[in-house]
């Protein structure tokens, strides 16, 4: 470090501890564990019901309860969350019930609208009535009424300890009602935070049955003798713990639990950047017949390096290696996963190596599962092809993490302490920023480039 440089900051601390995910993946795997001996625990117990393990929709669903529930408890008695100021939420507080009723019947109302509003949207979506997102449907609609139900008494309670209760469900139900002076950024920031929750919640409830059955059904002794189906089962199973969790965080974003969503992305280019990564805007661009095909006619790494077993089981624990850190990287959040929003500041497991480890290993599994330059037909076309739109595919996931950057960014002077540190000390964003400081050109674009890192790194007053 040069005389002149600052010395440099500690690594933040997180917002979210690591125990808070453990507790989830814990109860997680229990419940998996149990739904494959329940035929072992029905027959010692002498329940009712089949004796076959618990592979169905409702069982994924059941898994759940098993994830959000320790790592509630974690948040609530260990980490106590809840008395976190970024709660809002002041617990000496007890307002009577008739001061705070006005406000609390406005945000009611705007909570039934939106609701309303996102149903309405789910029926006249045709994508959300076919395939597997009919399960998603069917959970909806059954969680419909207990949710309007409940919101009731939970607000009322809530509202009484809250610093501020005019919050962005308020301005919204003021603008509906126009009886009141409200705020359109605040209400714009009610929509984004729900849209994210409408369209990416019903998306990961859709994926909940198929990996969870895969793996309850798996025949573990069949494993040993065979490096691809023992890589299958094992990407299956960390897929089952990312989409369980992430489901989780999107789903439980309360207050108590400094879970919710403190802000949505506000730029365009972030959610062009991440819906194109989702159906159903994903079939057109990275599905088979998408515009970004990579895989014609590529058989992938089983097929060329079938023969040669110590390669073969190399390359399935890497693939099994880079799927673990995409896992990890959702496990960390805890109950504070979803994309779009900015929940508190990450800085802990794998986010101490680099700021994007989800998409990195996500990125660098397809180019290892794929190998897009290696083509059964011989086509040097079909290998350019491929290779050029799995690098496309990429650059989509560089665009999507510099939006999200560029949102918290603007919302958190820790986040910017993070982004700094990271620069410096970062196992892999060091080197990354070193490389590209080392390309950057010279001259008036260099010194333009160092002011504005340089802006980006100081934290606001």
């Amino acid at each position: 470090m040069s005389a002149h440089q600052p010395p440099a900051k500690a690594l933040p601390a997180s917002d979210v501890s690591a125990g808070v995910g453990l507790a989830g993946l814990f109860g997680l795997l229990a419940w998996i564990a149990i739904c494959r001996n329940w035929p072992d625990i029905a027959q010692a117990f002498a329940l009712p019901g089949p004796r076959a393990p618990l592979s169905g929709p409702y069982a994924a669903l059941a898994a759940l309860a098993f994830s959000a529930g320790p790592m509630a408890a974690w948040s609530l008695l260990v980490d106590k969350v809840h008395r976190n100021p970024t709660t809002g939420i002041d617990w000496s507080r007890r307002r009577a019930l008739a001061d705070l009723l006005p406000v609390s019947v406005v945000k009611i109302g705007a909570l039934w609208a939106t609701w309303a509003i996102i149903g309405f949207l789910y029926c006249v979506a045709r994508w959300y009535w076919q395939g597997s997102y009919l399960f998603a449907m069917e959970v909806i609609a059954v969680a419909a009424i207990p949710l309007f139900v409940l919101s009731v008494p939970y607000v009322l309670w809530l509202d009484r300890r809250m610093v501020e209760p005019r919050d962005h469900a308020w301005h919204f139900g003021a603008m509906l009602l126009g009886r009141e002076a409200f705020d359109p950024e605040e209400v714009k920031k009610h929509w984004r935070a729900w849209i994210i929750k409408g369209f990416f919640g019903a998306f990961m409830i859709s994926i909940l049955p198929g990996g969870f059955a895969s793996v309850v059904e798996a025949d573990l002794a069949a494993l040993a003798a065979d490096p691809v189906r023992a890589s299958v089962v094992l990407i299956e199973l960390l897929f089952v713990i990312d989409v369980q969790i992430g489901t989780v965080g999107y789903l439980v974003t309360l207050r108590p639990l400094d879970a919710h969503i403190r802000s949505g992305n506000p730029l365009l280019s972030g959610w062009v950047a991440a819906l194109i990564c989702y159906p159903p805007l994903v079939y057109a661009f990275m599905g088979a017949d998408g515009m970004l095909a990579y895989e014609v006619n590529t058989p992938g790494w089983a097929h060329w390096l079938a023969g040669n077993a110590a390669l073969m089981w190399l390359w399935a624990g890497w693939l099994v290696f880079l799927t673990a850190i995409y896992a990890w990287a959702t496990v960390a959040f805890g109950v504070r996963f979803s994309n779009l929003t900015y929940r508190g500041v990450l800085t802990h497991g794998p986010y101490r190596f680099t700021r994007h480890p989800a998409y990195l290993s996500k990125n660098l599994f397809w180019w290892s599962a794929t190998l897009p330059f290696l083509v059964s037909s011989g086509s040097p076309v079909d290998a350019i092809r491929n290779t050029f739109f799995l690098a496309c595919v990429s650059a989509i996931y560089f665009w999507r993490a510099k939006t999200e950057e560029a949102h918290l960014l603007g919302e958190d002077a820790k986040y910017r302490e993070y982004h700094a540190w990271m620069e410096r000390h970062g196992l892999v964003t060091r080197p990354l920023t070193a490389l590209r400081r080392h390309l950057r050109p010279r001259g008036p674009m260099l010194a333009r480039g160092q002011r504005e890192a340089q802006t980006a790194e100081t934290p606001s007053p």
